[in-house]
């Protein structure tokens, strides 16, 4: 369903860009265009659409932001890692490039 009307709404844009009837062609498709919108059933199915977004926003939210933390404590746990190996390794490094007299 989601693939028509996708085409249908490329298909429209595509003749409106490529039309070379004028401004008569074009005023024609946007007439159409807002009867389709100003439907009853279009209107039914963006509110219906809209309800659902404003149930699912919360969950998304929190899934996202869930998400976010648990990748930032990967980073900063890898960092904290890389950085207390490379103290030990710069430690060592030093030591052996230190002549001795």
């Amino acid at each position: 369903m989601k693939g028509k009307i996708l085409l249908v709404v490329g298909v429209g844009i595509g003749y409106v860009l490529g039309a070379r009837a004028g401004r008569e062609s074009y005023d024609r498709i946007a007439a159409a265009a807002d009867k389709f919108w100003s439907s009853p059933r279009v209107q039914k199915r963006v509110n219906s659409a809209e309800d659902f977004v404003k149930d699912k926003a919360p969950d998304v939210a929190d899934f996202l932001a869930d998400g976010a933390k648990k990748v930032v404590r990967q980073v900063s746990g890898s960092k904290s890692a890389e950085t207390r190996t490379s103290g030990k390794s710069a430690t060592k490094s030093t030591r052996s490039t230190t002549p001795t007299k």
